[in-house]
């Protein structure tokens, strides 16, 4: 599921510590140290996401492998979005063919080959740190590998497409960029099955749309529009409009038309909470809850996203989060 909850840096630096084999740390094998710390780095990033990894009460084996998914997925966010853009299909490509020597090494399938992999790559252990740390993770939680390659197939896509026309090729981005997390939590939780998934995606799709509306002035300097430019239009708004310091008032009306949608969603996949429990309910329920109270807060910024990213406060997503556990819904 898309990202909620905030992960601590110290319980991320002992993961690594477990992710890293005595190589890694040896003066002569100078190239895994330099991964060793690249992957300190992006998991640092964790404190200032919203990636449910650090639900206190979660037992460690489950924050462990929800670190080590944390890892690999900032890793492929960080080769889309911060590697220099000549660079970045390249490193992805890379990645891809990385899951895919992990794989190899564990003997599970490759994947489709729709995924962008070539089948005259060697098959030697994976290079990178971020996918080495998965291991483990993949091995005792069954994940497959097309998650995976749907992650780094949505950077990939924000490479080449930067507006959307429709909700539904919106919705289709979602399918790569936050249904996989919401799927592969369900098997770190050993809870996956056809009917929980779909409702999974249902709360990963809007938890990504409820990012993407927070985050409006962010993606436009970055270059890109996730707001459906048909909506755009219905609503009588331009591209300049995204543009301005405050969000002009059909820009408002929009966001909330887009808020409504996205809370649609989260609301009708929130069922799912109900047919789970312990730790996997008090996960999911945290999905839920950072999702509302996200929404929340551009309702209550009287959705100008223009000025400032609108941000909850902790106590209203522990608030939502209580009611969210207790209703199962």
């Amino acid at each position: 599921m898309a990202q909620h909850s905030v992960a601590g840096l110290p319980a991320a630096e002992a993961l690594l510590s477990e992710h890293m084999t005595p190589g890694d740390l040896t003066p002569g094998n100078p190239a895994p140290r330099a991964q060793a710390a690249d992957t300190h780095a992006v998991a640092a990033k964790a404190g200032g996401e919203n990636f449910p990894v650090a639900l206190r009460l979660l037992p460690r084996r489950h924050r462990q492998h929800l670190m080590a998914v944390y890892v690999f997925a900032r890793t492929a966010d960080d080769a889309g979005d911060e590697a220099p853009a000549a660079e970045r299909l390249r490193l992805l490509a890379e990645l891809t063919e990385d899951v895919r020597r992990l794989y190899a090494s564990l003997g599970e399938s490759r994947g489709p080959a729709e995924d962008g992999g070539s089948a005259e790559q060697d098959t030697g252990p994976p290079r990178l740190a971020a996918v080495r740390g998965l291991a483990r993770t993949v091995t005792e939680c069954e994940i497959p590998i097309q998650p995976f390659v749907d992650l780094i197939r949505a950077n990939q896509q924000d490479q080449v497409v930067t507006r959307y026309q429709t909700f539904d090729d919106l919705a289709g981005y979602c399918r790569l960029s936050a249904n996989p997390v919401g799927r592969i939590v369900l098997h770190v939780f050993g809870r996956f099955s056809p009917a929980r998934a779909e409702q999974s995606d249902l709360i990963c799709t809007g938890l990504q749309l409820a990012e993407h509306w927070q985050d409006v002035a962010e993606d436009f300097r970055a270059g890109r529009i996730y707001l459906p430019l048909e909506d755009l239009a219905g609503h009588g708004c331009t591209e300049q409009d995204l543009a301005a310091r405050q969000t002009a008032p059909a820009v408002r009306e929009l966001l909330a038309f887009e808020v409504g949608r996205a809370r649609s969603l989260i609301d009708a996949g929130a069922p799912l909470i109900g047919t789970l429990s312990g730790a996997a309910r008090a996960a999911v329920a945290g999905y839920v809850a950072g999702g509302r109270a996200a929404l929340a807060a551009v309702a209550a910024a009287d959705y100008d996203v223009l000025a400032r990213t609108p941000r909850p406060g902790r106590a209203r997503t522990a608030g939502e989060l209580a009611r969210a556990f207790a209703r199962g819904r």
